[in-house]
């Protein structure tokens, strides 16, 4: 028999564990219970192969990925002394420009010199005025670059009153060194403006360079804070989860591509004979079977939808259209795909029109680095910034279509359920393989799953 004392402190305590006990219980429950999410998102449980026949490309278990190499974030320091400043100048649209950028400021260190901010010029195609400082945050990229390049916003008065020596090697081809053909121009005039090659091979740059492109690339370029906070607000704006996916079919991409593309309206037809002009005539025969075998075709609206079916896409992901205007042929894309979303259709019309090309490529940009999964059609510089930044954040979920994969199964004569297993194979293997995405491999290293 309990005394009253006892029975006090049972009944005192039991009341106080009886609500615990109910939310450990709830909590449990909550935890344990598996959370529903759009298949197309979701990952294997476990590191074992998909089971046999799935069709979800991201949960095929990676055997490799890349990620950024750790040699090159420690800085190595410039010597004190410098030869001159030098001024990067960057033509064409963002990804161009940045592109540009990332090859001079290792060019700066290789020349010893002293970086000036960059100079955005941008051709009247374009329809752009804004420079370095309207896009990116300055503070940032000097902090970010400091130990690897030397980075200011003003000059000795001496120097800033006189315009720099122009030095353009756009159109210089193969392997040329700039120490022999640029530093004389340096030392001689102590300031100068660089247009770094096109296509310049950066695997014979000393370590310290390499260092230098991969820190100021990936690390130092950072949209500034009003262009960031209205890509957030696109960015929350967006149905969660959601594919961003880079699509290109405009006429003057397709028309400088010189493919023929039968199948299309007539009004499409009519556009890309326009921007075609006299010295992009379309190929034929042989070269133009060839061209095409080889990838050099744009993957029309159609041809995307199918593709992206074949992996798995579920026809009711949200994805959110990272294009400029322009773009034909889309209803046959939109008639598969129907929650597509865009820029002018998120934001305000007020917001759309008062933007520079520049500021909507970047929110294009930092809403495809930020998405649950990344496709692209065409590998072009947004995509390489895209898939390197995506890289640096370890998000993995990122692919680019095969363009030749699809013309040489459709040249072969395959179509409907076999076309779309041949797409498949092709594309698993190059995801569970990290092929595809062209990194840099001085800046990122593979692992071995």
């Amino acid at each position: 028999m309990w005394s009253t004392a006892a029975w006090w402190w049972a009944h005192h305590h039991i009341r106080l564990l009886l609500p615990a006990l109910f939310l450990a219980a709830a909590l449990f429950f909550f935890l344990a219970s598996p959370r529903s999410s759009p298949s197309f998102f979701a990952l294997p449980a476990s590191r074992e192969h998909s089971p046999s026949g799935s069709r979800l490309i991201w949960a095929q278990r990676r055997l490799a990925e890349w990620r950024p190499c750790e040699w090159w974030q420690t800085a190595m320091p410039a010597p004190s002394t410098r030869n001159g400043y030098i001024r990067i100048d960057c033509y064409g649209g963002l990804n161009q420009l940045r592109r540009d950028l990332c090859d001079g400021i290792a060019v700066a260190r290789l020349l010893n010199a002293t970086m000036v901010l960059p100079k955005f010029e941008v051709a009247a195609y374009w329809n752009e005025s804004s420079g370095f400082a309207d896009v990116f945050d300055v503070d940032h990229f000097i902090e970010q670059t400091r130990g690897y390049v030397e980075v200011v916003k003003d000059m000795p008065e001496e120097i800033s009153l006189k315009e720099p020596f122009k030095v353009d090697c756009r159109k210089r081809k193969g392997h040329f060194d700039y120490v022999e053909t640029v530093l004389p121009a340096l030392l001689e005039h102590r300031y100068i403006s660089l247009t770094p090659a096109m296509s310049q091979r950066k695997d014979r740059y000393p370590a310290h360079v390499k260092a230098c492109y991969c820190q100021g690339c990936y690390n130092a370029l950072q949209l500034n804070k009003k262009v960031e906070a209205k890509a957030m607000e696109l960015l929350q704006a967006i149905p969660k989860p959601f594919l961003s996916l880079h699509l290109r079919f405009e006429p003057d991409m397709v028309a400088y591509s010189r493919c023929e593309y039968s199948a299309l309206s007539s009004k499409s037809l009519d556009v890309i004979e326009a921007a075609r002009g006299e010295d992009r005539n379309v190929l034929i025969g042989d070269a133009a079977r060839l061209w095409r075998n080889r990838g050099k075709c744009p993957l029309t609206p159609s041809e995307t939808a199918f593709i992206l079916q074949a992996l798995g896409i579920p026809t009711e992901t949200n994805i959110y259209l990272a294009a400029g205007d322009g773009l034909m042929e889309l209803e046959g894309f939109t008639s598969i795909y129907k929650n597509m979303y865009t820029k002018s259709s998120l934001l305000t019309h007020e917001d759309f029109e008062r933007m520079h090309g520049n500021t909507k490529a970047a929110l294009d940009y930092y809403v495809s680095v930020n998405s649950d999964a990344y496709v692209t059609t065409f590998f072009g510089n947004m995509d390489k910034m895209v898939t390197a930044m995506r890289t640096m954040q370890g998000l993995q979920k990122t692919l680019v279509l095969s363009r030749r994969a699809f013309a040489n199964y459709t040249a072969a004569g395959l179509a409907g359920d076999q076309l779309a297993k041949a797409m498949w194979d092709a594309h698993r293997e190059d995801y569970i393989m990290g092929r595809g995405l062209a990194l840099p491999e001085h800046c990122f290293c593979e692992f071995k799953l």
